[in-house]
């Protein structure tokens, strides 16, 4: 007697809802709504800033030792280097108006605000912060995801042979190309359709839609 093989079809288990009554689904399961009436937003999610963290600390740790092996060097009777003398003879004798100096302050004061202005946004513009039904749940979509889901949305209506979505964080650019049905049925429908789309897709913040509909245009 052969065995079977090992890729054969085996019968699924089942599960007995009187020794298991939690794994007994509700008979509402499927009619209930995905998200409760009052769901809230997630808020923007934070970037981490990583890679400018990194360059700041490993910058500011270098300057920080470099100074401070030259002072002790100098404490033990030492010289000081070179570049803490020359630095030190050129900001007595150049007045605050040179060129020079002013070009250096200018670059401070633009790196200062580059790093505030990194300290007090979020970042992380390519997600899309979605409706949290529960308080320790938070989720979001990436633009390109929300614009694959209303393209699917849009070429699934009748008379539509192309669309196109860029989506940005407060609007969707819809263009679509219709053929073989009257523009204002498409656009109606597509209307329709669009405005579902946006509902499912659960975003905190509903993005204005922005639909444009053209013909395919003249042959030849």
């Amino acid at each position: 007697m052969s065995e079977p093989p090992q890729d054969a079809t085996r019968p699924m288990p089942v599960v007995d809802t009187e020794k298991h009554p939690d794994a007994e689904r509700h008979p509402d399961a499927e009619r209930q709504p995905a998200l409760s009436p009052d769901a809230r937003g997630s808020g923007r999610f934070w970037s981490a800033r990583r890679v400018p963290s990194a360059l700041v600390a490993l910058l500011t740790l270098g300057g920080a030792g470099l100074l401070l092996y030259d002072i002790v060097a100098v404490r033990a009777g030492y010289p000081a280097m070179y570049w803490r003398r020359e630095l030190a003879r050129q900001l007595a004798e150049r007045p605050l108006d040179d060129i020079p100096v002013l070009a250096g302050a200018a670059f401070v004061t633009a790196l200062g605000l580059w790093l505030i202005l990194l300290a007090v946004t979020p970042g992380l513009r390519n997600l899309l912060p979605m409706l949290r039904p529960r308080y320790d749940v938070r989720a979001a979509l990436t633009r390109d995801a929300a614009a694959q889901v209303l393209r699917d949305r849009a070429v699934e209506v009748s008379g539509v042979r192309e669309a196109r979505v860029r989506m940005h964080r407060r609007r969707a650019d819809v263009r679509v190309i219709s053929h073989f049905r009257d523009p204002a049925e498409v656009r109606s429908d597509l209307d329709t359709a669009l405005a579902g789309a946006v509902t499912d897709l659960g975003m905190a913040r509903r993005p204005k839609l922005s639909v444009r509909l053209r013909g395919p245009g003249k042959k030849g």
